[in-house]
C-alpha cells in the first residue's frame, strides 16, 4: 500500500480522512476532545491547525497493547484489566505523536501540541467513536489505528479543523 501524505481530521464530523496525491484513500471514525477545540496547555482540548507526525510509537506491538509514557507496559487491554483500572485514559495499540507547525497557534509556548502530548492512538473498542470524549487526543478503534499506522510516515501533514468532511468523501465507502 502507498504511504499517505496528508491526514484531515474533522472535529465537526469526528472523522479522519487519509490522502495520497490528493486522492482520498481511507476514512475512519474518531473521537476528539470532550472539551472541544482549543490549543492551550492544560485545556483538555484538541488543537486545531496544521501539524506533522513527529514520532511513530509501537511498531510490532500486539493489537490493544497498553502504552503509558509512550512505552509498552507489557499488558494487552482486556475487559478484566479495564475493571482493575477504571479511571485510566487508555492509550492502546500505536501512537502517532503530533507536533504543531504554526508558531503561536499550535507550536511553542502555551500552545505547543508536541509538549501537550497530543496523539492519534487506539482506545478500547468499548469506547464510542463519532462523538467527542477524549482528553485532547484523537482516539481511534484499535484495528483502525493498526491499519493507519503503517501507512503514515514521519512528517506526514495532519490538518485538524472544524470543517466538515467534504461531501464527496462522506458519500464514499472506504477501508
Amino acid at each position: 500500500m502507498a504511504d499517505l501524505d496528508f491526514l484531515h481530521i474533522s472535529l465537526a464530523d469526528q472523522t479522519l480522512c487519509g490522502f495520497a496525491g490528493g486522492r482520498l484513500l481511507v476514512r475512519f471514525a474518531v473521537s476528539t476532545a470532550l472539551n472541544g477545540p482549543g490549543e492551550r496547555n492544560g485545556s483538555g482540548c484538541t488543537p486545531r491547525g496544521l501539524h506533522q507526525v513527529r514520532a511513530r510509537i509501537g511498531a510490532g506491538l500486539p493489537l490493544a497493547a497498553v502504552l503509558r509514557g509512550r512505552r509498552w507496559t507489557g499488558e494487552v487491554w482486556s475487559p478484566e484489566l479495564h475493571q482493575q483500572f477504571p479511571g485510566r485514559d487508555w492509550i492502546l495499540t500505536r501512537i502517532l505523536w503530533l507536533s504543531g507547525l504554526e508558531p503561536g497557534r499550535n507550536r511553542l509556548g502555551e500552545v505547543d501540541t508536541f509538549r501537550r502530548y497530543i496523539y492519534l492512538h487506539g482506545t478500547p473498542d468499548t469506547e464510542p467513536m463519532g462523538e467527542p470524549l477524549s482528553h485532547g487526543c484523537v482516539r481511534m478503534r484499535n484495528a483502525d489505528m493498526l491499519a493507519l499506522f503503517d501507512r503514515v510516515p514521519l512528517h506526514c501533514r495532519v490538518r485538524i479543523d472544524e470543517a466538515p468532511c467534504p461531501q464527496w468523501a462522506a458519500d464514499q465507502d472506504f477501508q
